[in-house]
């Protein structure tokens, strides 16, 4: 019997390690070390280059651990901690760009060989009808989400109550990852495993290489918002101190919604649900583009709103992938290390492209910036995204999935 409440407090712990560690530590090096934006950009594109390899050797890893799984995830739980505690916990005792490689590095790495085995026993767990994909992916997503909640506000709420805000959040994340390992470990067993399916018989698949570029497309606006939000909060709104509330405002209509979503999915079919969202998405993204300062309530609306439509991403996408490969590859390891490698691309292209465009335009972190920056940035932060949403409702309007009956992806 599946404990969802274990998945959705994995799901919980891995993700905070994600998303909001793009937020933040990019601009904690710059400001706290002096780490120049074009600098972390490369470094992080770079490391993404390692992906490429990395990924699809770790979904073929996982396809093999078999009765060794749980142990070998507790292991990478605990080099996630490890490798947050030496990001934020520890002063770099080499060149700070050089200790932003190496613990960002572990981290991703961690972050990578854990959402790769979660989603592949998602597979296992759900089994083969439709409806245990979205409902397992409602668990999961939602945790995530409210993890994610949880390490974009802790840092914040901190700065006011503490002296090393960012070293107190990563001994909290490090206890509480402890703590999901445990919980989850029984989750790992009792798994029948399958043959492991190669690379290429997956790629063969049209709608497996269709979803994968939806993935890349759709996810890629996400990687855009989250790379450039404090800096678009504190340069064009001049809202510094509404950093945190107008995260948390974001990634809770996320998860708030993600249930929502779900209940519609089964309902009326995840795809025309997902096309609903992705609209609400270019709406949203399409209205931030009149924003400037001091319009920081309009901004929490719109936050509000993406995030909403974010949540429909995070939920259904992913279930439809699944569902494909519970059909295209049932042990899933080196499908999700595709999916994993594919999200981290997006991250890499917010990473290497925007970040050296906002400094090449005199862009200054936590400074006066030249107007032209800050018109730069408000494109950067919201033209790009709406531009990709459109031509990621394209590509799901023209992909064919299955739609049988309620439930269906």
């Amino acid at each position: 019997m599946t404990r969802l409440p274990a998945f959705a407090l994995f799901a919980a712990i891995v993700n905070a390690a994600g998303l909001p560690i793009y937020i933040y530590a990019p601009k904690y090096y710059a400001d706290t070390y002096g780490v120049s934006l074009t600098a972390l950009g490369a470094l992080l594109a770079a490391l993404r280059l390692v992906d490429v390899v990395q990924d699809p050797a770790l979904g073929w890893v996982s396809e093999r651990l078999d009765r060794r799984k749980a142990l070998a995830v507790t292991g990478g739980v605990v080099l996630l901690a490890l490798a947050m505690l030496g990001l934020f916990a520890v002063p770099p005792p080499v060149a700070p760009l050089w200790w932003f490689g190496i613990t960002i590095t572990a981290l991703f790495s961690a972050f990578s060989f854990l959402t790769i085995n979660f989603y592949a026993q998602g597979i296992a767990k759900a089994g083969t009808g439709d409806d245990g994909h979205v409902r397992l992916a409602a668990w999961r997503e939602t945790g995530a989400l409210l993890g994610i909640c949880a390490a974009a506000i802790a840092p914040t709420l901190l700065m006011g109550a503490v002296a090393a805000p960012f070293a107190v959040f990563a001994w909290g994340f490090a206890v509480l990852a402890l703590v999901a390992a445990v919980v989850m470990w029984p989750e790992w067993r009792g798994r029948t495993v399958a043959e492991a399916t190669p690379i290429r018989t997956i790629l063969s698949d049209g709608i497996t290489r269709r979803l994968l570029l939806l993935a890349l497309v759709n996810a890629t606006p996400l990687a855009v918002s989250s790379t450039l939000f404090l800096f678009y909060v504190d340069g064009r709104l001049q809202a510094p101190g509404w950093e945190g509330p107008l995260l948390v405002l974001f990634f809770l209509a996320a998860a708030c919604s993600s249930p929502f979503w779900s209940a519609l999915a089964r309902r009326f079919g995840a795809k025309r649900v997902l096309l609903a969202a992705m609209a609400l998405a270019v709406v949203s993204f399409g209205y931030t583009l009149r924003l400037g300062a001091g319009d920081q309530v309009a901004f929490a609306i719109v936050c509000v709103l993406s995030g909403a439509s974010i949540g429909a991403d995070l939920t259904l996408l992913p279930a439809m992938f699944a569902r494909r490969m519970a059909v295209v590859s049932p042990n899933g390891g080196q499908g999700f290390g595709l999916w994993s490698l594919v999200n981290k691309l997006t991250l890499a292209f917010a990473a290497v492209v925007l970040l050296p465009l906002l400094e090449q335009a005199g862009f200054v972190s936590g400074g006066d910036s030249p107007a032209g920056a800050l018109t730069l940035l408000t494109w950067l932060y919201a033209g790009v995204p709406c531009g990709l949403k459109l031509l990621a409702i394209a590509l799901l309007w023209a992909t064919p999935l299955e739609e049988r009956g309620s439930g269906a992806i």
